[in-house]
């Protein structure tokens, strides 16, 4: 496909000439004559024969432009359509702070296929992963970004009318940098800064200051979520009891000091204020809560309330927790997800129609701004890549009126990313398994614990008793593998989840299948598990982790790989020494193997005999282990 531009193209130049090389599309001449045009509001584009046309109304709707273009002029089609922005602001959040920490160019990547969706926005969640001058610890060996890297990301942004700007924490969410005993003097708890202290005012000043200034945007999002412990250490020993609600409120009128003096437009996560305003002081989402008089007149309303909200797929919990936020004045932002959430893939079942429940209700309420989050909770075995169908469905939210048609959604990401929809689809299945309520929707994490668990503590054993994951992850593994395309650019990253299916279509059973030979004294299958099986899973976990490994390096900095490869060593090692027992025990160099002398219990309360899904555990430590992998004396 050739084309060739007319108008006022000069903002928009490289922003082109990236993209048609993405596309593989020529500019030249006796191609498809494109007349650029400015529009009031809408984005117009249509074709007919050798004339096309794209009107826009802001800059990053013409690069939305351009792939409709591309994708309807490329199969050949006439056509004119319009469409309005739903949304004024709409994109995603990356997680660069769970160890999988983009590079430079993988980011570039993400916001071409950005460019190409229409989304006008993107949040970088920076813990401590940039640069502070005189602060060595602060994202010391966590692959921390340089200004000029975040420079280098938010000009690329521009070229494509997206705004790029930082999500930091001036509060809580702190311990990778708290956790230095050289910055103890900042340190309230494990994770909150000490609030009040002169030297703990002026990190926050200079977070802010350092943190923004690569950036264009004027906009800055403080944080100041799931701050419960705070003034509950070295607070509470120098000040005595002080309501949360107080020390909350003065730290945030310092920050916002700050943000007003630099002349930044602030945004902060709302669950602290309501959760200080319902009953227990804890609760989020209570349908009960109401916010006080006197609360919402001390919170200053020049800061945006973020309401994030990540699984509920009933428009009335989403319509009642947006009314109760109104009391407080600020201006309402909404934070969904695409969950990549502690998972080596996709909870797809839960995120599609949360999202869609989400974004009709934002419509309805007027919220102009939405955020899709995606997190990488205990280490990112996941990555932001395979959340492409999720970002897509906020896409083509942010241009129709009503819910989008999946058809569309799923014939948009095979253009934008070159996968098809339902081959992103097959992600949801390591996790969507036997004993999952449907589609998911209790966020069970299945191919994560049954991958870290110890076969012969066999910890998650009870939980998955009766259920056939072995055969299930069999068949994901098939699925997987007949629905790639070695063509496919993207097609590298179903190589993971493909590999761990392989291991879990093996794994998944094998601690109870241990433990009823070891009841039943059948030590010809004990034995048979400790030279064949065992060692068959061991090479599978290899394969795993060196499809993982090359995947890791393609596209986040090196730092924080190390987490999942020590993680992936302790399994073949474990592996290995089970393997050493159970010939011991066979060959009679022991007398019992006490692991497997061991009664199963159930591992949680988030299990299907409760209908709360196949199980759920948010850390790599309580999976593999349930000894002490670390004691905290003092943990603040």
């Amino acid at each position: 496909m050739k084309l060739q531009f007319q108008g006022n193209t000069a903002e928009l130049r490289s922003g082109i000439e990236l993209l048609l090389k993405d596309l593989g599309v020529t500019e030249a001449e006796g191609g498809i004559v494109v007349s650029v045009e400015p529009s009031e509001k809408e984005l117009q584009v249509g074709l007919q024969g050798n004339q096309a046309y794209i009107r826009y109304a802001a800059k990053h709707q013409f690069f939305r432009g351009l792939g409709l273009l591309v994708q309807k002029g490329g199969a050949g089609e006439t056509f004119e359509l319009s469409e309005t922005q739903q949304f004024d602001t709409i994109g995603p959040m990356f997680d660069l702070s769970r160890n999988g920490v983009l590079t430079v160019g993988a980011f570039k990547f993400m916001l071409r296929k950005m460019a190409l969706m229409g989304l006008n926005t993107v949040m970088l969640y920076m813990e401590d992963t940039y640069e502070i001058e005189g602060e060595p610890y602060f994202g010391y060996m966590r692959g921390r970004y340089s200004a000029a890297e975040l420079k280098e990301i938010d000009d690329y942004a521009d070229q494509f009318g997206i705004e790029a700007f930082p999500s930091i924490q001036t509060l809580a969410h702190l311990e990778e940098f708290l956790k230095w005993e050289p910055v103890k003097e900042y340190k309230d708890t494990k994770g909150a800064l000490l609030v009040g202290s002169e030297k703990t005012d002026l990190l926050v000043e200079n977070m802010i200051k350092s943190v923004m200034a690569p950036f264009r945007s004027k906009k800055i999002h403080i944080g100041m979520d799931e701050a419960e412990e705070l003034g509950r250490g070295k607070f509470l020993d120098h000040n005595g009891h002080i309501s949360r609600f107080d020390i909350m409120t003065n730290h945030l009128d310092k920050v916002l000091a700050v943000t007003r003096r630099l002349g930044l437009k602030s945004l902060m996560w709302s669950d602290m204020f309501l959760k200080l305003a319902s009953s227990n002081g804890e609760d989020y989402y209570g349908h009960e809560t109401q916010i006080p008089e006197e609360m919402a007149a001390r919170i200053p309303k020049d800061v945006d309330l973020v309401y994030w909200d990540y699984n509920h797929v009933d428009s009335q919990d989403y319509e009642t927790l947006i009314a109760k936020h109104r009391p407080l004045g600020n201006n309402l932002v909404f934070a969904g997800a695409v969950w990549v959430f502690n998972t080596f893939g996709v909870n797809y079942g839960l995120s599609l129609p949360a999202t869609d429940t989400a974004l009709t209700v934002c419509k309805k309420e007027g919220i102009n701004e939405v955020y899709a989050t995606m997190w990488g909770d205990d280490g990112m075995e996941s990555n932001p890549y395979i959340a492409f169908l999720g970002l897509q469905l906020y896409a083509e939210h942010a241009y129709t009126a009503g819910s989008p048609d999946m058809d569309v959604v799923a014939e948009r990401v095979k253009f934008c990313t070159g996968i098809d929809g339902d081959t992103y689809l097959q992600l949801k299945y390591l996790d969507e398994t036997p004993g999952a309520e449907p589609n998911n929707q209790k966020q069970s994490n299945p191919s994560k614990f049954l991958l870290y668990q110890d076969v012969l503590l066999g910890l998650f054993d009870k939980q998955i008793e009766g259920l056939a994951m072995n055969e299930h992850y069999a068949g994901v593994e098939q699925n997987i593998a007949s629905r790639r395309n070695p063509e496919a650019e993207l097609d590298y990253l179903f190589e993971v989840p493909q590999k761990l299916a392989a291991v879990l279509k093996v794994k998944s059973e094998i601690g109870i299948e241990l433990k009823r030979a070891y009841d039943a004294g059948d030590k010809e299958t004990l034995k048979r598990i400790a030279t064949e099986t065992l060692p068959l899973i061991s090479k599978a976990v290899s394969e795993l982790r060196a499809a993982h490994r090359a995947q890791w390096l393609s596209m986040f900095k090196v730092f924080g790989w190390e987490v999942i490869d020590i993680r992936y060593g302790g399994v073949i090692n474990r592996l290995d020494t089970a393997s050493m027992r159970l010939i011991d025990y066979v060959e009679g160099r022991i007398d019992r193997v006490e692991e497997l002398e061991q009664e199963r219990l159930l591992y949680s309360t988030t299990n299907r005999f409760n209908n709360k899904g196949a199980g759920w555990c948010s850390y790599y430590y309580r999976m593999a282990s349930p000894n002490v992998f670390f004691h905290v004396l003092n943990p603040f």
